[in-house]
């Protein structure tokens, strides 16, 4: 007998490979807990609100970028972008504050934040907590955990209950090359369509797409203004065009021709 075992989630993710990554996470038993049961004619569809507005929010504090997301009635798809560089170029400060926004630290870094002298062994302290926090500001095991942990908590003080409300372990795919990335984010942003939940993906509530469309429609209708031609949702990975020796951050395509490729595929 041959036993497989899980690997952990540092051996699937080498950002040597690539920085760009899809992610799954469902509900315990795939439960609609963040949807309308039919079955049952319980509605929960303003919790996909929540994981959206969760989903946009962590990126200004994590260095990863969402570049593609839905939510779903019993899961949610992300499509992340690391960014290492980012996340190296950060002081200590920097990091000090981005995680006093998920956590209260402790009294050694409220105090380095607050600008309070420290002793040296209490400066090394702090150094040593901040090369553990800036590693977890760039791995999507912990943006994924800011999700799900803080949605877990709220439904169930909802539904005055404990328990479980996620599977154990959220799924997570490299997308290794600009094919796999474009094909994996319409594949994600075409979701709600192929769930026949929308009939279009303009109509597709709580997905990138339709933010992305909006920004865009906004963007054309403002024409006149130079400065408006470009204009791109602010919450989402920027699309810096087609790949080129001199290339600004972002994915690696147009928006037009992405924008064009989900409605030519969701139609």
């Amino acid at each position: 007998m041959v036993w497989f075992m899980t690997k952990a989630r540092c051996q699937q993710v080498s950002l040597e490979t690539t920085p760009y990554y899809h992610c799954v996470s469902r509900c315990v038993r795939r439960a609609f807990l963040c949807g309308f049961d039919p079955s049952t004619g319980i509605d929960f569809e303003h919790r996909r609100a929540w994981i959206e507005e969760r989903i946009l929010y962590l990126p200004s504090i994590f260095c990863i970028d969402v570049c593609a997301y839905a939510v779903m009635s019993n899961h949610y798809h992300v499509v992340f972008h690391v960014d290492q560089k980012k996340v190296e170029s950060l002081s200590t400060l920097d990091i000090v504050k981005r995680w006093h926004q998920l956590c209260k630290g402790t009294l050694l870094t409220q105090a380095y934040e607050r600008g309070i002298g420290l002793s040296q062994a209490e400066q090394n302290a702090v150094d040593d907590l901040v090369v553990e926090w800036r590693e977890r500001l760039s791995d999507i095991s912990w943006f994924m955990r800011n999700i799900n942990e803080w949605l877990a908590r709220e439904a169930n003080a909802e539904d005055q209950c404990t328990g479980r409300f996620w599977e154990g372990r959220f799924k997570s795919q490299a997308l290794l090359d600009e094919k796999a990335l474009a094909a994996c984010m319409a594949y994600v942003d075409l979701n709600p369509v192929r769930a026949k939940m929308a009939d279009t993906p303009e109509k597709s509530e709580f997905t990138s797409y339709r933010r992305r469309a909006k920004s865009a429609k906004t963007a054309i209708k403002a024409m006149s203004n130079p400065e408006n031609i470009n204009r791109q949702a602010q919450e989402l990975f920027a699309f810096a065009g087609n790949p080129r020796q001199k290339m600004s951050k972002g994915l690696p395509f147009k928006l037009r021709d992405y924008l064009e490729l989900v409605d030519w595929t969701g139609n």
